[in-house]
């Protein structure tokens, strides 16, 4: 698989420099209190359970962040997947500044390999089939671009970003708009150049309206898959369908075998359990 693109480090630095900063709010007072200034030593960091790696450039970012001479080095590759009680990461230096970052370098491992390994399941659960995990905007608060990273590691494909970089008309659309005719003209006629136009629908004469109207993507909205069967026997070469609502790791696989294009699932980022990482001391001194 191939490992996507990182995030600009402008679109996640802010979060954890504030994360750093709510963390040690004047500074470590048990570090201050207990280490010598200027005590040397090298700690690792370890996964505690088989899990996807990911998120090793923040936690290098949140180390650095307290000392740029830390000596960090990767001991597994980001994004290759790793078995528990081994090193994923390795760091040298000044233990007050390992021991200050240590807290939110794993916070942010922790989330980021947790999504990342949750995905995985996902995307293996449904392999076989010809059908696409896709990730959704159900992400923690600030953690966008990174939660979005996490799945593309973990092997989904990332659905849109905002609400910014393509056109969804969902239910709520529709009833406000007077209809799906007439919803997706509108779209077509003031939808900025180039964004693609996805139509909740609810029934075949539905996809049929939108389909008429110009959408080129239909999202089937909790349908069952006797259901999704159905509409993706008369639909499938016509349009992308994508299948959601109450998808989850027991049920993907039935979703993605009824012969749509994609199937999203909010699981993979508000369901997904942390990832069990720790560090610790390995040596002291020179």
């Amino acid at each position: 698989m191939r490992l996507p693109s990182l995030p600009p480090r402008a679109s996640w630095l802010p979060l954890l420099e504030r994360a750093l900063a709510e963390d040690l709010g004047p500074g470590d007072a048990t570090s201050a209190a207990v280490l010598p200034e200027g005590s040397i030593g090298e700690a690792v960091v370890e996964a505690r359970q088989a899990l996807v790696v990911c998120g090793l450039p923040v936690a290098e970012a949140a180390f650095a962040a307290l000392d740029p001479s830390l000596e960090v080095k990767r001991e597994w590759p980001e994004g290759e997947a790793r078995e528990r009680d081994l090193p994923i990461l390795r760091v040298r230096g000044s233990l007050r500044a390992i021991l200050a970052a240590e807290r939110t370098a794993l916070n942010f491992l922790q989330r980021m390999c947790g999504v990342a390994t949750w995905t995985r399941r996902f995307v293996h659960a449904v392999e076989g089939t010809g059908c696409r995990v896709l990730d959704t905007r159900k992400t923690l608060p600030g953690w966008r671009v990174l939660d979005k990273y996490a799945t593309a590691v973990g092997g989904a494909a990332n659905h849109r970003m905002g609400l910014y970089d393509a056109v969804l008309i969902k239910d709520n659309h529709v009833a406000a708009a007077g209809g799906v005719t007439a919803a997706v003209r509108a779209a077509r006629a003031a939808a900025p150049p180039g964004l693609r136009i996805q139509v909740e629908v609810e029934s075949a004469e539905q996809a049929e309206q939108a389909l008429a109207a110009g959408a080129e993507w239909l999202l089937l909205d909790n349908r069952s898959p006797d259901e999704l069967r159905a509409l993706a026997a008369r639909f499938r070469e016509r349009a992308v369908l994508e299948a959601s609502g109450g998808v989850t790791l027991a049920n993907v696989r039935a979703f993605a075998e009824t012969g749509v294009h994609y199937v999203s699932a909010g699981a993979l980022t508000h369901s997904a359990p942390a990832a069990d990482l720790a560090l610790e001391i390995t040596g002291v001194g020179a």
